[in-house]
This record gives structure tokens, C-alpha cells and sequence, in this order.
């Protein structure tokens, strides 16, 4: 008994010790990308593999905020995100629960069929999107990237708020009907409420892809530099002879902290959520 408790004890052990390493060698890049955005450029190329610098510079955070234009493209990747996330989350929720308390011909075909977009590379669309923007004369316009970055299925939230919502008791629906209450209300009042886990998750994933996005937020802005975001603003530490690799790393610093602050904020729903569609 004794040496099959050691024996669990030396195991457990040395799992833990492999997943240390593992954490280590999966969190390093991160680190070592804020340890760099403190050192000069001559120093990151001809120490790069160090791991602190020798005096911590200020001046790049400075530098990407002020010359780069930083803090335009900060002002744009929030607005861009935000519009994006509270569009997505309220058609993704509606879309979710029609789908999960309704019964209508044609449901499974269309959920197929949604499905089936997963798979769809997203460079095969770009050509129509474009066009359908273009046509809406919401080229080189914010409210173009918003567009854009709505479009498609958002399968992985549909099916997340489908599963959620099928799982509601139907006697909810009915006290509503009975208080008098339409297919808004209790949408609105009596669903959604139920629904924090989903929505929070729906939120953190969008607002992060949104706030990633590079490649719509580039076409949509090829002639208007000053509306870039944040992805498509790292530009601006590419020169024509050399590349402001401190710079890039700072920039990519400041770009980060919105995600980590989100994710915070919601992290507690966030889990709920992915358990919550895991359990369902």
C-alpha cells in the first residue's frame, strides 16, 4: 500500500515537473517579446538572446504610441472590435436560440449547412466580400472593416447559444406567454440573462479575432493609412533597409493589453461557459 501511494506520489511528481517545462517553453516567446520592447535596437540584434536588457528603455512604447501613429490605430481597433463583438453576440444569440427552442423545416439542413462554412478557407470569400463592400461604398471606411469582420456564419457561437438554449427549461417560455410576454421580451428579458456564460465567451473569442484581424482591416484601408488597426499599424516598423524590431515588440506590448484586461474582466464567465459546452 505504501509503495503504491509512493509510487502515485513519484508520478504525479514528474507529470508536474513535464508540464512545468512545457508552461516554460509555451510562455518564454511572450516574455522574452516584453523583456525585448525594453532594449535598444542595436542591442536586440547583437544580444537578442538575452534575456534582460541592460537599461531598460522607455522610449519605444513612446515611439510606437506617438510616431508610429500607435494611438490612432489603438482608437480604430476599438471601435472596429467593440461594433464587431456587441453585432456579432446579439445575431449569434437570436440566430441560437430560434435554432435551439424552435422546431421548423429546413433546421437540421441549415444548421448543416453553417456548419459546412467552418471549413471554408477565408482567403475563397475575400474577392466577394470586397466587391459587396465596394458596392455599399464602405471602402476604405471604418464601418467597412465592421462590416466585413461580421459577415459569415460565426458557426462556433451558434452553436454554442443552440446548445445553451435547448437546455432551458421550456416552462420559462411558457410563465412568459402566460405573463404575456412576445418573442422579443422573452428573448430579451427572460433568455439572455440565462445566457452570461456564452455571451461572455462569444465576447472574449470575437473581441480577440477582431482585434487580431489583418488581413480585411488591410484591404479595406489600402488607401487610407490613418484608419488602420492595430494589426495592420506594425507595418509602420518596416522600412525599406531595416526593420525597428524594439519598436515592433513594444507596439505588439501595448496591442496586447486590451485582450489580457477583456479576459480578466470575463474569465470567470469565460470558464462557465466552455465547461458549460463541454458538460452540454
Amino acid at each position: 500500500m505504501n509503495l503504491s501511494s509512493q509510487g502515485k506520489r513519484t508520478l504525479r511528481g514528474f507529470v508536474h515537473f513535464i508540464l512545468i517545462v512545457i508552461g516554460i517553453v509555451w510562455v518564454y516567446p511572450f516574455v522574452w517579446m516584453i523583456t525585448s520592447s525594453f532594449k535598444t535596437n542595436a542591442e536586440y540584434i547583437a544580444k537578442g538572446y538575452t534575456f534582460f536588457p541592460e537599461k531598460f528603455q522607455f522610449d519605444n512604447f513612446k515611439r510606437a504610441w506617438e510616431t508610429a501613429n500607435f494611438s490612432a490605430y489603438f482608437l480604430n481597433s476599438v471601435i472596429v472590435s467593440v461594433f464587431v463583438v456587441a453585432i456579432v453576440v446579439a445575431v449569434c444569440a437570436m440566430t441560437g436560440y430560434v435554432l435551439g427552442r424552435y422546431r421548423f423545416p429546413g433546421r437540421l439542413l441549415f444548421i448543416s449547412l453553417i456548419t459546412a462554412t467552418m471549413f471554408m478557407p477565408k482567403g475563397y470569400t475575400i474577392i466577394p466580400i470586397y466587391y459587396l463592400i465596394n458596392l455599399l461604398g464602405l471602402n476604405n471606411t471604418l464601418a467597412g472593416i465592421i462590416v466585413a469582420e461580421i459577415g459569415g456564419a460565426h458557426v462556433l457561437f451558434i452553436l454554442l447559444f443552440t446548445a445553451h438554449f435547448s437546455g432551458i427549461p421550456k416552462e420559462l417560455e411558457e410563465a412568459a406567454e402566460i405573463d404575456g410576454s412576445g418573442f422579443m421580451r422573452t428573448f430579451v428579458q427572460v433568455m439572455l440573462p440565462l445566457s452570461k456564460p456564452i455571451i461572455a465567451t462569444t465576447c472574449i473569442l470575437q473581441f480577440m479575432w477582431a482585434w487580431n484581424s489583418f488581413l480585411l482591416p488591410l484591404i479595406f484601408t489600402l488607401n487610407k493609412p490613418e484608419l488602420r488597426t492595430l494589426g495592420v499599424g506594425m507595418y509602420q516598423f518596416v522600412g525599406e533597409n531595416s526593420v525597428d524590431w524594439t519598436g515592433m515588440a513594444a507596439a505588439a506590448c501595448i496591442s496586447l493589453l486590451p485582450i489580457i484586461t477583456v479576459f480578466i474582466l470575463f474569465q470567470r464567465y469565460f470558464v462557465e461557459g466552455v465547461a458549460g459546452s463541454v458538460k452540454g
